[in-house]
């Protein structure tokens, strides 16, 4: 193999990444070829030692270096209002924003017939035994203002009823097919606090 093909192989695996297409990826290792030493080097190191640490938690999906996780064990958070989000990525999000002072539960994904995504397949039984061992009175529903979204939200509004905590949902801020990962900290910070009361 010439050096060539192994910068246009690397080249092709940042452009896999989210948000960045052949040009911003040859920009981005044009950028760091230019100094390996103190660039290139130093960002492998830090992809290898992340991939070998970081876990998910088990209680409630986050990614973490310990399980479980920061979030979960800080005593210092709400432990009785689970906010349910989608995505790692959009409990980031609630996280930047710092308006959620309680717990998570990240469920992997939305209910989608088309995606061949289920029930099943949305990591709701740890919020599940959470709340049979007591001590959570709100679920705050942070899904997307999607048709999965608004799908699974009603699906899980029905399937906690019967546990008897205040299920609300997030509200004004969040526009029809928007992600929560890819809205400002205040357009997120008016949703969580402007939402309302499922049942």
């Amino acid at each position: 193999m010439n050096g060539t093909t192994e910068i246009e192989q690397l080249i092709t695996m940042f452009a896999r990444l989210p948000g960045l297409g052949p040009r911003s990826a040859r920009r981005a290792v044009l950028n760091l070829l230019r100094q390996p030493e103190a660039r290139m080097l130093p960002l492998a190191r830090q992809i290898e030692r992340t991939a070998q640490s970081v876990r998910t938690c088990t209680q409630c999906g986050n990614l973490d270096t310990v399980d479980p996780c920061h979030l979960c064990t800080d005593p210092l958070r709400d432990g009785s209002v689970v906010c349910v989000v989608e995505t790692v990525g959009d409990l980031w999000a609630l996280e930047r924003a710092t308006v959620h002072r309680g717990v998570y539960q990240v469920l992997g994904g939305t209910l989608s017939a088309l995606a061949g995504f289920g029930p099943d397949d949305l990591n709701v039984q740890p919020l599940m035994r959470r709340i049979e061992a007591g001590g959570v009175s709100e679920v705050i529903l942070a899904l997307g203002a999607t048709v999965e979204g608004a799908t699974t939200a009603h699906w899980l509004q029905e399937k906690l009823s019967v546990y008897g905590v205040s299920v609300s949902r997030v509200g004004h801020g969040v526009p029809m097919g928007g992600a929560l990962d890819g809205l400002d900290d205040g357009t997120l910070a008016a949703a969580l606090m402007a939402r309302r009361s499922l049942g």
